[in-house]
């Protein structure tokens, strides 16, 4: 069931900064993910007619949900976005849209999504996506395969000069039922010339695996330089076991690159 904003009316209502005004975040590379990310906002959304809003994970994507809630508080805006059904990949935007004020909602409820913003890991020069280095991988490729446009942003280090696996060294995730981790890391290797497909560990914060959302296991695989990447998700997707793979096929419509002096670099199909 969706979840209302904390209130009716906001009791202020804050017209919407323009991203020339903000200060400083101190740190050029937040200051690249907030210049992308308010100005996809700005160039995409729609008041009018968006209705259901996908909002991602990672850190680029906190500035879309932080871009969402400054317009629900400009009183041009405020009816309109007060009525916005935010849909999350995961926990940490199930708290941004939470923290913004907006409406959440579930993708159950609304399958049919106006437009969705997401993070990526690589972005190549035919706008195909590396995604999953957070673990919301399924989510997230369940929610930007449900919009009617799905627009990228990112810092300018997340944009390949060529082919995916070049900038992003982790490999591809891939999400995998937890029974099916060892076949599955054996066909990786053996059948699809993986260098390697490590489960991926949760580090000091746990022990053992990472498991996601959906309560499974994410392998990283290293494929090297990717010449085909539809070709080998298709090719992943066949292994008994794979749930969804970080390979994100002919699904973006734009990507916005956040650059350190403050420029935004804009990627479309084009």
């Amino acid at each position: 069931m969706a979840t209302e904003p904390n209130t009716k009316k906001q009791k202020t209502m804050t017209p919407l900064p323009k991203i020339t005004d903000l200060p400083s975040l101190g740190q050029p590379l937040e200051d690249a993910k907030r210049a992308a990310a308010y100005r996809a906002v700005d160039e995409n959304l729609n008041v009018e007619e968006h209705r259901v809003i996908g909002v991602g994970s990672g850190s680029t994507v906190v500035y879309v949900a932080e871009r969402l809630g400054q317009y629900l508080k400009d009183e041009r805006y405020h009816d309109k976005v007060s009525k916005f059904i935010c849909i999350p990949t995961g926990y940490q935007s199930r708290k941004l849209i939470i923290d913004n004020g907006l409406i959440l909602g579930s993708i159950e409820q609304e399958p049919h999504i106006d437009i969705a913003f997401d993070g990526a890991d690589e972005v190549d020069q035919n706008l195909q996506l590396i995604k999953g280095g957070g673990a919301c991988l399924f989510q997230e490729k369940l929610v930007s395969t449900s919009a009617k446009t799905f627009i990228v942003v990112a810092d300018s280090t997340k944009k390949s000069p060529n082919y995916l696996g070049v900038n992003w060294k982790r490999g591809v995730p891939i999400e995998v039922v937890p029974s099916s981790w060892a076949r599955v890391q054996h066909d990786l290797i053996h059948c699809l010339n993986a260098k390697a497909a490590p489960v991926r560990e949760g580090g000091k914060a746990k022990a053992g695996p990472v498991v996601t959302d959906n309560m499974n296991f994410l392998i990283d695989a290293d494929f090297g330089a990717i010449e085909d990447p539809r070709a080998l998700h298709q090719a992943i997707k066949m292994l008994v076991g794979v749930v969804e793979t970080g390979l994100f096929i002919d699904n973006a419509a734009k990507a916005y690159f956040g650059k350190p002096d403050g420029s935004v670099a804009v990627q479309d199909k084009n």
